[in-house]
This record gives structure tokens, C-alpha cells and sequence, in this order.
């Protein structure tokens, strides 16, 4: 009791027990923090995946007007998302930003969807992960090596990191990201420099090329691109000053994503020309970009290219486990999901339950999709087709969702605080944006058998979809319980490092 007392009365001594329930502040800076982030859009993926199956399926040459678009619209979410960031430090960003406009039991809704979403676009990834890394296997070694076998291993890698300092993280990702993006920037150029025979040509920022039934479903596609930039505010709470580093990052991202790949997918139809890019995509699908390389920049230059595009992979893969590691943190932490999950490492300060939590949703998945596979080496049905397609519509929609009812979270945010007057610009984008978002939403779920490349008839075009539906049931379901049976549990969804603080202050002065 004598040595109990004697630490109370000393100043700067403190007796509580709970730091393992806070991320290390000051870790990240405006560098560590946006290549963590951008590190998730996965750039060589998307120039030799998505963009190529954008022109093949939908067949609008307008393509790059299609980023800019996107691009405008997300700078309009993140002006008020950027100011919410300013007022909410929270690793839960998306279900915390709802929760303190739309309420706890939204927030617990929120929270869900964004572990399965989040969950989604990371697990999908092992599927094409595993794919082409198998391809570099039969190439260049003469192995026969199934899909899965990589997969798995890169899951066991990524966990691993997962228990690492976030800066160590950041710096994996960080070199990463800039061999990646150079490479692609070297295409653009050697394109520009070498033109079809239509020339440098601006067609495809025609709005003409925008006409047609498939605008709404391209949007789909193209929204999927710009997945990361959206969670700079999940490593608030371990930077230095989250109020100046989130907001300056999110912009950077946005505005750096959408000037690449604009500038990027006008690139191919300049290499192709852009009468010829819809059949040229639909001849060499995701070969596309590699044959281009080929003819400009040599066969090294290609062979490169086809590694990078793994290690892109990699970088994605851990950006996004990093991401649901500290949803899961955050969630653990508020009671949504048991205590263990709201803990740190006490070596490296990372949300170590969370992470073990998603290797090993991993593993499973993996498991699943590889006993499910009955085709022979090679063969894309499963792997990507399936794991990566489905999935990754799956996590897309749940973070479309997420923005849109992050908007309207803003809006309630500031007009609750009697902040609507001076916040009136940034409510009025933050509707532009919600209604914007709403609207690809709607289109996303309408042609969600496109999407995934299903019939018409499909039961894909709503079980696949369903499962963000139920989250978002099961969430509410979960908040009206713990609004009726825990409240002070749900008076505290969405404070975060607040509640945890005050908790702190009150245990102190006891």
C-alpha cells in the first residue's frame, strides 16, 4: 500500500496498466504514411489489370475521362472527410467517422462492413498473387507449381510483417511502390515517345467516349482503382500530428491516383491507338501492358515488369493487412469485438490479435478456393477469376458504401455541432460526393453479374453482393444489442483513443 500511495503522489508516475491499448504515436510521417496508403492502389496491378478489362468488357474507349471523373468526385468525399480527420483520431477511421455523425449502432454497422470489405480486397488478392507467381514458376524455372502454394506462403509473410513496427512496414512498402510506379512512368513515356499511327491523340478525354449503357459499370471498375487513399485515417493514432499529416496525405493520394492512372490509361490508347484499344484489350487481356513493353522497351524491360507485378501484389497485400488489423484493433477496443483483439504487441507496438486474425482468414480462404479447384495448372478460372474477381467486387462495393455513408456522417457531424454555417462548403461537397457515391452503389449492385463475369441469371448477382448486406445487418443488429444491454459500451463506439484517455485520467486521480 506504502509503495502504491508513494507512486500516486509523485508527478509524472503513472500506475495504469493499459498502454498496450494504444498504437505508438509519432511513428509515421507525411512519407511513411502516404506510401502505406498508396501502397494499396496496387499501380502496376491496375495499369495490366483493371484497366485492360475496363476497355475489353465495357468497351469505352473514354477510359482516362473515367478517372478524372472519379478523381473529382473523391476530392469532393475527402474535403469533408479530410476536415472530419481533424476532429476523429481513430484507427476504426470509416465505423468512427459514422458512429460520432450517424450514431453507435451505425457505427457498429460500419464496423462490420469494413472488416469484411477490407477482409475481401486483401484475401482476393492471393488469388492473382498466387497466379502469376505460379506463371514466373513455369516460365522461367520449368516448375509446375500450383496457385495456392504461393498464396499461402505470402500470407505466412505478410502476418509476419503484420507483428512489425508499422515504419518498418512503411518502408517495405515504400520501395516497393517507387520501383513500380517508375517502371509504369517509363511505359507512359516510351509510349508518348512512340505513338500509333493515330499519334498523340486526345480522344479518350472526349466526353463523347463516355456515351453508352456501360458508363455506370465502367465507374465500378474504375472506383476499385483508387481503394487505399481513403485510410490515411487509420494510422491517425500513430502519427505525430494526425490533424495536419491525414488531411495533407488523403489529398496527395487522391489527387497522385488519379492523375496516374488517367495519364496512365491515355498512355495505352496512345501505345494502341485509340480506334484499336477495345479489341486490342480484348485480344490480350491482361497481357496488354506486357505486350506493349515488349515491342518499346525489350524483353528484360518485360520480364522486369512481370516481377514488379508480384511485388506490387506483396505491397498491396500488406498495406490492406495492416488496414484490417487495426479495424479489428479499434473494433476489439470498443467492445464489438472480445478485448484480445484491442491489445497491442508489446514489442512493436501492432495490433498483433488483429493480425493474427487476418492471416488467418487468409489461410482459410486460400484452403477453400484450393480445394475447390479441380483445374489444372494454369488454368485462371479459380484463382482469379473467382478468389480475386469476386472478392475484390465484394471489399469494392462494401467501400463504396463505407464513403457514402461517411458523407452523410460529415454533414450530421457539423450541423450537430452547430458548425454548419462555417462548414457550409464542405457540407455541400461532402452531398455532391454521398449522392455521386450512392449512385455507382446503385450501378455496382445492377450489373454485379458483369462485374463478376456471371450470367444475367446468375445467383452470384445477389449472394455475392448479400454479403455486405449482411454485415451491414448483422452490425445493426449488434449495436441495437449493446444500446440495450451494454450502453455505456455503446455510448463509447467511435471515441477511440478519447474514451481510452479519459478512462486513463479517471483511473489516475482514483
Amino acid at each position: 500500500m506504502a509503495t502504491e500511495s508513494s507512486s500516486k503522489s509523485r508527478p509524472g508516475i503513472s500506475t495504469f496498466k493499459g498502454q498496450d491499448r494504444v498504437l505508438r504515436a509519432g511513428r509515421l510521417g507525411t512519407g511513411g504514411l502516404l506510401l502505406s496508403v498508396l501502397a494499396a492502389t496496387a499501380p502496376l496491378m491496375v495499369v495490366a489489370g483493371v484497366m485492360p478489362t475496363t476497355f475489353a468488357v465495357m468497351g469505352i474507349v473514354g477510359q482516362p475521362l473515367l478517372f478524372v471523373v472519379l478523381g473529382l468526385v473523391l476530392v469532393l468525399f475527402s474535403v469533408g472527410y479530410a476536415e472530419m480527420s481533424r476532429h476523429v483520431h481513430n484507427a476504426g477511421a470509416f465505423y468512427a467517422y459514422i458512429s460520432r455523425g450517424l450514431g453507435g449502432t451505425a457505427g457498429a454497422s460500419a464496423a462490420l462492413v469494413a472488416l469484411v470489405a477490407y477482409n475481401a480486397l486483401q484475401v482476393g488478392i492471393y488469388g492473382i498473387f498466387g497466379f502469376e507467381v505460379s506463371g514466373l514458376f513455369a516460365t522461367y524455372a520449368d516448375l509446375s507449381v500450383a496457385w495456392w502454394i504461393p498464396a499461402l506462403v505470402a500470407a505466412l509473410v505478410v502476418g509476419a510483417l503484420g507483428w512489425l513496427k508499422i515504419d518498418v512496414n512503411a518502408r517495405v512498402l515504400g520501395v516497393l511502390l517507387i520501383i513500380e510506379v517508375t517502371l509504369v512512368v517509363i511505359f507512359d513515356i516510351a509510349a508518348v515517345s512512340d505513338p500509333a499511327a493515330q499519334g498523340l491523340s486526345l480522344h479518350a478525354f472526349n466526353p463523347d467516349t463516355l456515351s453508352g449503357v456501360g458508363v455506370g459499370t465502367a465507374l465500378c471498375f474504375c472506383i476499385a482503382a483508387f481503394t487505399g487513399f481513403e485510410q490515411a485515417p487509420v494510422y491517425a493514432e500513430e502519427t505525430s500530428r494526425p490533424h495536419v499529416l491525414v488531411p495533407r496525405v488523403m489529398f496527395l493520394a487522391v489527387g497522385g491516383v488519379a492523375v496516374f492512372f488517367a495519364l496512365s490509361s491515355w498512355a495505352l490508347t496512345v501505345a494502341t491507338g485509340p480506334s484499336a484499344i477495345v479489341g486490342e484489350a480484348q485480344k490480350q487481356s491482361a497481357g496488354l501492358l506486357f505486350g506493349l513493353t515488349e515491342d518499346r522497351l525489350g524483353t528484360t524491360f518485360t520480364d522486369v515488369l512481370h516481377f514488379l507485378f508480384v511485388t506490387g501484389m506483396f505491397a498491396a497485400l500488406l498495406s490492406f493487412h495492416n488496414v484490417v488489423a487495426r479495424y479489428a484493433f479499434a473494433m476489439g477496443r470498443e467492445g464489438l469485438l472480445p478485448a484480445a483483439f484491442g491489445r497491442t504487441n508489446s514489442a512493436s507496438g501492432a495490433p498483433g490479435t488483429g493480425s493474427l486474425l487476418q492471416t488467418a482468414v487468409s489461410v482459410v480462404v486460400i484452403a477453400v478456393f484450393a480445394i475447390a479447384d479441380d483445374k489444372p495448372t494454369g488454368d485462371p478460372t479459380v484463382p482469379v477469376l473467382h478468389l480475386f474477381t469476386w472478392l475484390g467486387n465484394i471489399g469494392s462495393l462494401g467501400v463504396i458504401v463505407l464513403m457514402a455513408a461517411a458523407s452523410a456522417s460529415v454533414i450530421v457531424f457539423f450541423v450537430r455541432r452547430g458548425a454548419a454555417g462555417a462548414q457550409a462548403w464542405r457540407l455541400l461537397t461532402s452531398a455532391l460526393a454521398g449522392i455521386a457515391l450512392l449512385v455507382i452503389a446503385v450501378y455496382t449492385v445492377k450489373d454485379f453479374d458483369v462485374l463478376v463475369g456471371a450470367g444475367p441469371g446468375s445467383s452470384l448477382s445477389w449472394v455475392l453482393p448479400g454479403i455486405i448486406g449482411l454485415a451491414v445487418l448483422v452490425g445493426l443488429a449488434q449495436g441495437l444489442v449493446m444500446r440495450s444491454r451494454r450502453p455505456e459500451a455503446h455510448a463509447r463506439i467511435g471515441l477511440g483513443n478519447e474514451a481510452f484517455q479519459l478512462e486513463k485520467a479517471a483511473e489516475e486521480a482514483s
